[in-house]
């Protein structure tokens, strides 16, 4: 970030909510809160979803392994929710079907059995089929895996290009009146009885915002936020909670298996690892849980230890071993529990707590969560921030509940929804019906990154041509100026890594052109225009 001090101060904001951090929580709490009608800022001091919320093991799931820590609201909570979102926006989410080879030495198939009917029954199923026993020697998901695995089991959650459901719910808050400022740190909130007085700096200069309330969503940031930045007015430290940092990190090797369906590995640690399909050409395999003492949450890396893990464990299920000269790429992402002493990092709760403060102007602090169950925190803290600020939920109803996200409502396009997955087929068959010069590839990214949003983009192109010259392999600068404007995308990072995942299929001198292309065609990432469909 360049040094704001060179630039005259930004005129001053009056909202009534601030937002800090723009990860899942936050730009959902920022859509929920907008669409209810209040005038919300939200601040990310990097890039939206640049840190924990696009390094998920990209499921929306209930969380299986939950059931054995007895954590059944938790649980139900999530089952709840996937139907919910996966009918939100079908072009970034869709159901997945998950195969569990049975290793007698972890645990005894009629515990699996009864773990899955509760995961079956928690929470009603309209769209997502129920889990069945499955002979691994006659179906095609056996075939990957050493013979010693002949039986297992079938259940189904959901997937989810984590990063971009982030940009959609900063997309839905903004086109609902909501300000959105990536690469803006809140440098300093002062609390004082009747709101909040904010400095935030961005390469555009220096900004004071006037909140009646702030939300801290700053996940893995949340208590150095309240220790550092938020402050009383006698300058005392807000934090009340302890975080514990908890890194998971994941491998991406080349495509170990023919088929659509995931695998769920038990290991015996009694930890499970999962091993996705993955950009069609790759496998995911994730993930570790590492606990950080004192190591910044923004620097974290994968060490070789849990790479080995990762391939020894998978290495135990698959016929044809994965070693470490397999991994293409690797990512890595802080979860921010909250700190309940127990020895074990992976049977620390990720349920979420929401923190109302009303000594003096309202103060809500969210601390953990799991991506599952965005919708539902960000409902519950728009609900509790309308009580603090003095609005009832009569008055300011809850409406995320069967709304669509940004370019997830096909309808003009398909008619009525019917399944998800399906209505996601046919809208790929409509857009290439409306753009036959397509080609199928393409046509396929563009429905999944955009949805009924492609439109916004292609407009009215009649050639690939109209769509400008190709900055690196299926990528025209049309769509890069579209991510520029529209997207808040300004780096290379944001764009081949976050907004899509084209950087795992370009080379190093094709990401260096898309670096090259964007420094070259900079623009103020504070214009960013938004329609949503």
């Amino acid at each position: 970030m360049s040094d704001s001090s060179s630039h005259p101060p930004l005129p001053t904001t009056d909202c009534d909510v601030l937002i800090v951090g723009g990860g899942i929580n936050g730009c959902g709490i920022a859509r929920d809160l907008a669409g209810r009608g209040w005038r919300v800022v939200l601040c990310e001091k990097d890039d939206l979803a640049s840190h924990t919320s696009s390094s998920s093991t990209k499921l929306i799931h209930g969380g299986l392994r939950y059931l054995e820590y007895y954590e059944f609201s938790l649980v139900r909570k999530a089952l709840q929710e996937r139907e919910v979102l996966l009918k939100s926006a079908p072009h970034i989410m869709w159901p997945l079907r998950f195969v569990m080879p049975h290793d007698p030495s972890m645990r005894p198939a009629w515990m699996i059995r009864i773990g899955l009917f509760m995961y079956d029954h928690l929470a009603k199923r309209e769209v997502l089929p129920g889990s069945r026993s499955v002979d691994l020697r006659k179906h095609a998901a056996g075939k990957p895996l050493k013979d010693q695995y002949k039986r297992g089991f079938i259940y189904s959650d959901g997937w989810v290009d984590d990063a971009r459901l982030v940009l959609l719910n900063a997309l839905d808050a903004k086109a609902r009146g909501a300000e959105v400022l990536t690469r803006t740190r809140c440098t300093h909130a002062r609390r004082d009885a009747d709101g909040w007085t904010a400095t935030l700096e961005s390469s555009q200069g220096t900004r004071t915002v006037r909140a009646r309330a702030v939300v801290n969503a700053a996940g893995p940031w949340a208590e150095s936020f309240l220790r550092g930045v938020a402050q009383s007015a006698k300058g005392e430290s807000l934090a009340t909670k302890s975080l514990r940092l908890v890194k998971g990190s994941h491998i991406v090797v080349p495509r170990l298996f023919e088929h659509d369906h995931a695998y769920i590995f038990q290991n015996p640690d009694k930890r499970i690892i999962f091993a996705i399909p993955y950009q069609d050409e790759f496998t995911l395999i994730g993930t570790t849980d590492i606990e950080l003492n004192g190591d910044d949450p923004g620097a974290a890396r994968i060490a070789q230890e849990e790479i080995d893990y990762l391939c020894t464990q998978a290495s135990r299920y698959f016929e044809k071993p994965i070693v470490p000269a397999d991994v293409v790429w690797t990512y890595s992402g802080v979860r921010p529990l909250l700190d309940d002493a127990s020895g074990d990092p992976s049977a620390v709760t990720r349920d979420y707590m929401l923190e109302s403060n009303t000594t003096a102007a309202p103060l809500l602090s969210v601390w953990g969560g799991k991506i599952t169950t965005f919708r539902k925190l960000a409902e519950d803290a728009a609900d509790e921030v309308g009580r603090m600020l003095g609005q009832s939920n009569a008055q300011r109803p809850a409406w995320t509940d069967g709304a669509f996200l940004a370019g997830g409502d096909l309808s003009a396009w398909i008619g009525a929804a019917k399944r998800p997955d399906d209505d996601f087929e046919r809208f790929v068959s409509a857009v290439q019906a409306k753009y036959p010069w397509l080609y199928g590839k393409l046509t396929r990214r563009l429905a999944r990154a955009y949805g009924a949003r492609v439109s916004e983009l292609l407009g009215d192109a009649k050639s690939l041509a109209d769509l400008g010259p190709a900055v690196a392999p299926d990528l025209h600068e049309r769509e890069l100026r579209f991510l520029q404007t529209h997207e808040w995308a300004v780096s290379s990072d944001d764009v081949l890594w976050r907004r899509s995942k084209l950087g795992l299929h370009y080379t190093p001198a094709e990401r260096e052109q898309v670096a090259a292309w964007l420094q070259a065609n900079a623009k103020n990432n504070d214009k960013v225009e938004v329609e949503v469909s």
